[in-house]
């Protein structure tokens, strides 16, 4: 069934299915073909899930956009004002042929398919049409990645919703509770503070903690240890909040916590203060990662600086190094250096920004200093 995410603005969405069409054709191809996710959701304001039967979006450079969906799945697009977008919905039941209903809606061969669209259909749709497929992501990338003003408020009404849950932290971090009780309290109070659903929580106590995608376990959090929250979720227009905070329950038990701490926190801050205009991806990256390097760490710091962040929690732009995209306002993305120290204890900090005009905006304003409960 469709997801209808937030207020519909037509005019917005129209545009956003003007510019795909004419990015389109600048890269290339006759059309788009965007199944069921965020891509569709970006485009016409309504996601779902991808089934057996094909639901798909036919975007051409030169013609009316397509709606090719299951009779049965239809009243779920009910709310999206397709004649206002000037597209046609067009159904199918089951013994019909979908996919040559895509087909009639094109005037060329050469299409460009959702990344995630399930090989099931992408198959079928390359035998119906007969001409090649590319992948529609680095299309509609270069628009997804620039946020517009709807979508920063959307982001930084998730901001503020995640920095209440960490300032209610003390109600659920508890020594003597397990990381699952923990993860489960959590996850109740990211949706009563403001979210559709929690999408994910992370609690890294100890020696979990130096696992940077650790979720939770019936692992009991200690007196003195490290841990790690990682948490994130949508809110109702579709777009999603993502914060780490790193907490120790009293003093530390290891001698190296308050040293090491002011590395990464000094680290997160430089690159923070790196961002803005022209300023590249990778350049952002590092000025976390020489922070430290230098200070002898370099090798416990084992992912990226960030990720885009916007209807999906990981899109463009990825802040790492070989990335030379410079930053534009609107661009919106984490700045989540860790350190990690196996078998030991782990910590990040995580706030999601965007580059404005003439610097920088943070959504995420809890302290940044080591939490001690």
């Amino acid at each position: 069934m469709a997801t209808i995410t937030g207020p519909i603005d037509v005019s917005a969405l129209r545009a956003r299915l003007d510019r795909a069409a004419q990015a389109a054709g600048q890269a290339g191809v006759d059309a788009l073909l965007i199944s069921p996710g965020s891509d569709l959701r970006y485009l016409i304001g309504a996601g779902g899930d991808s089934f057996e039967r094909l639901t798909c979006l036919a975007l051409p450079v030169d013609g009316t956009p397509r709606l090719v969906v299951p009779k049965l799945e239809q009243p779920g697009y009910a709310g999206i004002p397709t004649d206002e977008l000037g597209v046609e919905v067009v159904t199918w039941v089951d013994g019909e042929d979908p996919y040559a209903l895509v087909k009639a809606a094109l005037k060329g061969s050469r299409v460009a398919v959702a990344d995630m669209m399930p090989a099931l259909h992408t198959l079928k749709l390359g035998d119906a049409i007969g001409g090649p497929q590319s992948l529609a992501g680095p299309i509609l990338r270069e628009l997804r990645m620039r946020k517009d003003a709807a979508e920063i408020a959307a982001l930084r009404k998730a901001g503020a919703a995640i920095d209440r849950v960490h300032a209610r932290m003390g109600e659920f971090l508890r020594v003597g509770r397990t990381e699952r009780e923990v993860a489960r309290d959590i996850a109740a109070a990211i949706v009563e503070e403001g979210h559709t659903v929690a999408d994910f929580v992370i609690v890294g106590s100890g020696p979990n903690g130096a696992s940077p995608h650790h979720r939770d376990s019936d692992r009991v959090v200690g007196a003195g240890e490290v841990v790690v929250i990682d948490i994130g979720g949508p809110v109702a227009e579709g777009y999603n909040s993502d914060s780490t905070r790193t907490y120790v329950m009293g003093e530390p038990a290891h001698d190296d916590v308050w040293d090491t701490y002011a590395v990464l926190q000094a680290a997160q801050q430089a690159a923070v203060d790196a961002v803005k205009p022209g300023v590249t991806c990778e350049e952002v990256d590092a000025a976390a990662r020489t922070v430290i390097a230098d200070a002898g760490f370099g090798e416990f710091f084992v992912h990226r600086t960030g990720h885009g962040i916007g209807l999906d929690v990981h899109e463009e732009p990825y802040i790492v190094s070989g990335n030379a995209l410079p930053l534009e306002p609107g661009m919106s993305f984490s700045v989540e250096p860790g350190i990690y120290l196996p078998g030991r204890w782990g910590a990040r900090i995580e706030d999601i920004v965007v580059a404005t005009a003439d610097g920088v905006e943070s959504f995420n304003n809890r302290p940044h200093e080591l939490v001690v409960l």
